[in-house]
């Protein structure tokens, strides 16, 4: 009996220690010292230990761009000067936030451009062009941009516009491997940076506005070899489902969603929890974006605009929570999240938090994907609040509308964007580059899959919304300032607690420090240090050129320095620019006592509008500006506002003009990205287009 007894306690301690094997490992991994020069798991799990590095995209896996070094303080932040530039030589928009380890800042640029450069001197080392080529910049709804790299044992990964996932070797820049990682004969494409989780290269895509299914794979960080692919939204259910989650999401759909795509994807935030083992991911809007279309019997379509919790060794949801069900108005929840512990209402809680598109700041149990709450940090009528019992918005009667035109904020560039915030845990305050903003939303009741009609349907756009002029339209009589902001946001309380107003939107991300600091960058070139605690600017320098990526700061040979990568564009930026002029892409990195020179360029004389004279008629006219805002509208923005990186087309110069037909229909400039438009536009389409055009330019004169 005694023996029996003894065996069996033996037996219960093998399984106990089997089951607390993957957390027992974890505590390993933390535990011991990492070696600086080499980046493993162990590394990453403990990058809050080597803060004079930055090695992952959000600075660790809590993602809180939150820097414990100490040299540069709100005392002597004043002191700050250029320790260094380096020139691109790129002129399309950076989002990039640049990695660094062992020396060397890794950073990517347009095109999924990859730059290798000295990080103490700003001499580059090496460069890799993956050649994507330039007809794939009409898939991308948002600018041909990239916002950056992972690191892992010896390589640099990098995913492509073109659905390209590449390693690198890190002291070269030869590629070591490469996969397709998404079907190209669909509108996908990758702009988000892959992240490591446990020797897993972790990667999502983006095209819900052309129509396409999201999903997020996993693959070996070694050899590139497929580990799982967890689809984000159900697919055909004549055919078997991925798993028994997405058997349980198509309940929550109608219609024919899947010959749509349906959307949901992953092209940009994540955030990882080693010790609850869990990969955090947000999820896009639904495609086409109108759900009438897309589920016209209604449903919350899981799990579009969703906080995803999957375990990284298979792939499987473990939780999830939606933040905009049955979402209407392209509110992803695919901006930055965050994890911290912290206490609410006396008790600690490991939560999660994101600022997502759709106006409210959520803060949502990690553990769980329990709501906790969620308060409006900017303008929104979409709806009146958040059900606190529920986690559900309360949608205002008009949202949805089906009856009548609306004018709903946040429109769809959203409250907060990719521009990615920041935590302080010190100040226990999270940094918000916020907008204010709205746009009239009206169902296309004559809307089909890839037929030309509505707002960027001639490139691929399928999104269903258009003003219908057979109804009402209802404007926001409460309308505030349509602008940008930086606000300071405690999510303990749900309230803001400082704030500072930028002239416009689309500006940059945050990096928040131990020493007091806020550093962001703005659509108006300024690069500023702002008081942490009041919002107070303590050091300001502009840059010449719209800032939209976020800094880092890094410390090298005793000395800390402060980084960012400089371009203007994005999906603002396309058509818009709020500087005089715009500068070819640049690094610009900072450090106390340096007095660098600011780099010199070639002013750009500013185009003038073009003199000459519409030939169409009124009809013709007519007819020309419907197919600008179906072709030309998404990228090249409005006519006569002076354009962004590309350019106004009623400032093209004279030679532009005569060559018209050769550039839209023959494919002139395709080498720069412009679309040839043969098959889909005849001769007389493009006078129309051209007169259209023409006509813009002599309003703009007259004003």
């Amino acid at each position: 009996m005694e023996i029996r007894e003894t065996a069996v306690r033996i037996l219960l301690l093998i399984r106990k220690t089997f089951f607390l094997l993957p957390y027992l490992c974890t505590l390993a991994l933390i535990a011991d010292s990492p070696p600086d020069h080499f980046i493993d798991d162990r590394r990453l799990i403990n990058a809050k230990k080597t803060p004079h590095e930055w090695i992952t995209y959000g600075g660790n896996y809590t993602e809180d761009r939150y820097s414990t070094l100490a040299q540069i303080t709100k005392e002597n932040v004043k002191q700050l000067g250029l320790a260094w530039t380096i020139n691109l030589g790129i002129t399309r928009g950076i989002e990039s936030t640049p990695l660094v380890a062992n020396g060397v800042m890794y950073v990517t640029g347009s095109w999924s451009r990859v730059y290798a450069i000295n990080a103490l001197t700003g001499e580059l080392q090496w460069k890799f062009d993956p050649k994507v080529p330039a007809y794939y910049g009409e898939k991308a709804c948002c600018d041909v941009v990239n916002r950056g790299v992972a690191l892992y044992k010896d390589y640099v990964y990098v995913g492509t516009l073109d659905g390209r996932l590449i390693a690198l070797r890190a002291s070269s820049g030869q590629p070591a491997w490469s996969v397709q990682t998404v079907d190209t004969a669909r509108a996908y494409t990758v702009t988000g940076p892959p992240r490591i989780v446990a020797g897993k290269v972790i990667i999502g895509n983006g095209g819900a506005e052309y129509g396409v299914r999201g999903y997020v794979t996993a693959y070996d960080a070694m050899t590139g070899k497929q580990i799982w692919r967890t689809y984000t939204v159900p697919g055909d259910p004549s055919k078997r489902f991925e798993s028994e989650a997405l058997a349980q999401a198509a309940k929550t759909w109608t219609g024919k969603w899947w010959e749509y795509g349906g959307g949901g994807t992953a092209w940009d935030a994540m955030a990882y929890d080693p010790f609850l083992n869990l990969l955090y991911v947000g999820t896009g809007n639904g495609s086409p974006w109108n759900r009438q279309h897309r589920s016209p019997g209604g449903g919350d379509n899981l799990y579009i605009s969703s906080i995803l919790a999957l375990n990284p060794s298979s792939g499987e949801l473990v939780w999830h929570y939606q933040t905009t069900p049955g979402e209407s108005w392209d509110f992803t929840a695919t901006q930055h999240l965050i994890l911290a512990d912290i206490t609410i209402r006396g008790r600690l809680r490991k939560v999660i938090m994101q600022a997502p598109k759709n106006g409210f700041f959520y803060v949502i149990d990690r553990t769980n994907g329990q709501f906790i709450s969620a308060k409006p940090y900017t303008f929104v009528n979409w709806a009146t609040g958040i059900d606190s019992l529920t986690g559900r918005p309360i949608e205002s009667d008009f949202s949805r509308y089906t009856s009548q035109n609306a004018e709903i904020f946040p429109s769809p560039i959203g409250g907060h964007n990719w521009q990615p915030m920041a935590y302080n845990p010190k100040e226990g305050l999270v940094y918000i580059p916020i907008q204010t903003n709205s746009m009239v939303y009206g169902h296309d009741s004559a809307w089909t899959m890839n037929k030309v009609g509505g707002m960027g349907s001639g490139t691929g756009w399928n999104v269903g919304i258009g003003h219908d002029n057979t109804r009402p339209l209802r404007t926001e009589s409460k309308a505030p300032k349509q602008m940008g902001k930086l606000i300071a946001w405690r999510p303990d309380t749900q309230r803001e607690v400082w704030s500072v107003d930028h002239p416009v939107g689309w500006n940059g991300g945050i990096l928040t420090t131990t020493t007091g600091l806020v550093f962001q960058g703005t659509a108006t070139g300024d690069f500023s240090a702002y008081d942490a605690k009041t919002g107070t600017v303590l050091w300001q320098m502009n840059l010449g050129t719209g800032i939209i990526a976020p800094p880092i700061t890094y410390q090298l040979d005793g000395k800390q320095y402060v980084s960012i990568a400089v371009g203007w564009g994005g999906v603002i930026g396309l058509g818009y620019k709020f500087t005089p002029t715009l500068h070819p892409g640049t690094i610009y990195t900072f450090a106390l006592g340096a007095n660098q020179a600011m780099p010199s360029y070639e002013p750009v004389p500013e185009r003038t509008l073009t003199r000459l004279q519409p030939k169409g008629s009124k009809a013709e006219i007519k007819h020309g500006e419907t197919l600008y805002k179906q072709y030309c509208d998404r990228c090249h923005g409005g006519v006569g506002g002076g354009g962004g990186v590309l350019p106004d087309l009623a400032r093209s110069p004279d030679h532009i003009h005569e060559n018209f037909q050769a550039i839209v229909r023959n494919g002139l400039l395709t080498g720069n990205g412009m679309p040839n438009f043969g098959r889909r536009l005849g001769e007389q389409d493009v006078k129309d287009l051209q007169s259209f055009i023409l006509s813009q330019a002599e309003i703009a004169r007259k004003k």
